[in-house]
């Protein structure tokens, strides 16, 4: 066991400071961890020796299983300063569950190339969203009738089950297209989160089958080791992320992250498509 231990050291370390690293941007930005996490897992599973594939595979499955937790503990902050929208969430529950259970079911039979080239869309243009939109330029007076938010409900569960983000990366700027409150689109994503994350997390967790070259410990086509070493520390971070807002300019952080996201989103298009 101790050898075991010592031959995987480095792996070990990587995947405190991914957790570490996610926390601090998930305190200080208000960014989901999934939008971390993953590309950090996709290039470190790399590094020791797993396939492209495979590594976005266990990365998807990994990152949706460290929401879990994060999420809940999100919700109930958010809850407490009543910025969760439970009715907005009776109403789409249903629709995010759908397009989630059919999002991790694929993620199970397709090939990792295909979600590799789709994260790094989303990135892409996640990025481009936080440097060139303020927040506040919603182009609708309010949210589209019924069938239309049902259909953005399948769509944020079906996108974020497939790349392994919580709800927060899509759900807040469509939200706030249609001049929905900022702080309630927050507060309500972190609840989208968790209907995101249970699901998806828990299909590929027994209906995936871990690639040959997986790393150790991958259940399913989650990495165990990985989860336990990521969410400790990404919930002891958070905190420290929150107090360093308060003193830094978060706003030119954002921007900075922006252009970090952008450039791993296109390598890591580049990566698949050259």
């Amino acid at each position: 066991m101790i050898e075991l231990i010592t031959e995987h050291i480095p792996t070990l370390l990587a995947l405190v400071a991914t957790g570490a690293f996610a926390g601090v941007l998930a305190g200080l930005l208000g960014v989901g961890g999934g939008i971390v996490i993953v590309p950090v897992l996709f290039f470190l599973f790399q590094r020791f020796g797993v396939s492209a594939e495979s590594a976005m595979l266990v990365a998807t499955a990994t990152s949706l299983a460290t929401i879990i937790p994060t999420s809940i503990s999100s919700i109930r902050s958010h809850h407490a300063k009543g910025n969760v929208d439970f009715s907005l969430l009776k109403h789409w529950a249903l629709f995010i569950l759908v397009g989630v259970l059919v999002a991790s079911w694929l993620v199970t039979r397709i090939d990792g190339t295909f979600l590799t080239v789709l994260f790094g869309g989303i990135a892409t243009l996640s990025a481009f969203n936080m440097l060139f939109r303020t927040g506040k330029s919603a182009l609708f007076a309010q949210l589209p009738t019924k069938p239309g938010q049902w259909l953005m409900a399948a769509a944020i569960g079906f996108f974020s089950a497939m790349v392994g983000i919580g709800g927060g990366t899509l759900s807040v700027p469509l939200l706030t297209l249609y001049n929905y409150p900022v702080h309630k689109a927050v507060g309500t994503a972190a609840a989208i989160g968790l209907l995101i994350s249970l699901p998806a997390a828990f299909v590929m967790l027994v209906f995936g089958s871990a690639p040959a070259d997986a790393p150790v410990a991958t259940v399913g086509l989650v990495n165990v080791v990985g989860f336990m070493c990521i969410v400790p520390l990404t919930v002891l971070f958070a905190p420290v992320g929150a107090s360093l807002a308060a003193r830094l300019d978060a706003v030119k952080l954002k921007k900075v992250f922006a252009v970090v996201l952008l450039i791993t989103g296109l390598r890591m298009l580049t990566q698949v498509l050259l």
